[in-house]
């Protein structure tokens, strides 16, 4: 695995613009940018403040207040070379405003965003955060997916529509510039001792809703992984799509299981069952990418990464081993463990009575 460099580089970034940098993914980026000395200048963009657990991370770096949406003449005005695109929102729970709050982030910000990019003389490269779930998830997917597979059926989930409209937009840009190098990188979801997701909430539940007869195969990023490749891409010239993920696969079974948790399989009366039946026992809430995800699941090819860039992300089991350490003291065993089991038995039971008393 390699460790960031940080020996200069002649003709290295000047001005680094980085989105996004109130949230996890973000500070760390510009944090390590601002620690690089081939890295002259940062600037992050954003209309909110930090948490107080990630402000000291930015102390380097140059704050404007401003989402991607409303840059206009910004990045021009900046001389920026480089711009590092990770203002994404990821689900509708989490966003203020739902859906259509979360669409207006992800489409229109990163259409604002490329279009004054587009309008700055000194760009030279552009780095945008995408995802694996721009192949969707559904049983005709192929067994693995490469940067050029298309998805077999438009995803069902927002976030994934969001992705293939993203990319549609870097690829109109790459036509008007082709002279900035313009890197795109999906990632597989985040996991490790410090990612907090969707997906990580999922796996820390005491006990975990799958649907019965479906054992997907899964990939995950350790998300200082998704750091280093971030980092290489703003220092080094990596033109192109890109699939990052641990090497390997953990089934669903296989990850609950190293969670130390209790899967509970459901019938899956429509591809949402999953979703209703976590709502029905108290587990919160699951948009149509996580549900599709963890019914098929996803799995793709990283040759070009580990060729490209010259650097292989820990394993899928690796990282998810290192989410498991941190989340140790929740694991079930004993007493937690029987209380459990019949919290679950409990919920079978108020689901099949309900079911009767409506037929």
């Amino acid at each position: 695995m390699g460790a960031m460099t940080l020996g200069h580089t002649p003709g290295g970034p000047g001005v680094v613009v980085v989105t996004g940098v109130s949230r996890y993914l973000g500070a760390h980026v510009a944090a390590r940018l601002v620690a690089d000395p081939a890295v002259e200048r940062v600037v992050g963009l954003d209309p909110h403040d930090p948490a107080a657990e990630l402000a000291p991370l930015l102390d380097g770096v140059e704050r404007i207040r401003a989402d991607a949406g409303a840059v206009g003449g910004v990045i021009a005005d900046l001389g920026a070379d480089t711009v590092v695109h990770l203002a994404l929102a990821t689900a509708p729970e989490k966003q203020q405003g739902g859906r259509a709050a979360m669409k207006e982030q992800n489409v229109i910000g990163t259409m604002h965003l490329l279009a004054a990019c587009q309008r700055a003389p000194r760009l030279r490269k552009i780095v945008v955060r995408s995802s694996s779930a721009a192949y969707g998830a559904s049983f005709r997917d192929p067994a693995v997916f490469t940067e050029d597979t298309e998805p077999r059926e438009v995803p069902r989930g927002g976030f994934a529509r969001d992705i293939l409209d993203i990319e549609g937009y870097v690829r109109g840009f790459r036509r008007r510039r082709p002279e900035v190098t313009a890197t795109v990188l999906r990632f597989a979801p985040f996991i490790g001792s410090a990612a907090d997701t969707t997906l990580t909430r999922y796996f820390a539940q005491p006990v975990v809703p799958t649907v019965l007869g479906r054992d997907p195969r899964l990939q995950f990023l350790h998300i200082d992984d998704a750091l280093e490749v971030l980092h290489r891409s703003v220092v080094e010239d990596h033109q192109g799509t890109y699939n990052v993920a641990g090497p390997g696969v953990l089934t669903l079974s296989q990850a609950i299981r190293r969670a130390g948790r209790i899967a509970v399989p459901v019938l899956e009366p429509g591809l949402s069952g999953a979703a209703g039946i976590a709502r029905t026992l108290g587990f919160g809430r699951y948009g149509l990418d996580q549900v599709d995800l963890i019914v098929h699941g996803r799995v793709v090819d990283t040759t070009r990464l580990t060729t490209e860039y010259g650097f292989t992300p820990r394993s899928t089991a690796a990282a998810f081993d290192d989410f498991v350490r941190a989340q140790h003291d929740g694991m079930l065993t004993g007493a937690r463990l029987r209380a459990a089991e019949q919290a679950v038995l409990s919920g079978i039971r108020q689901v099949r009575d309900a079911s009767r008393e409506r037929a």
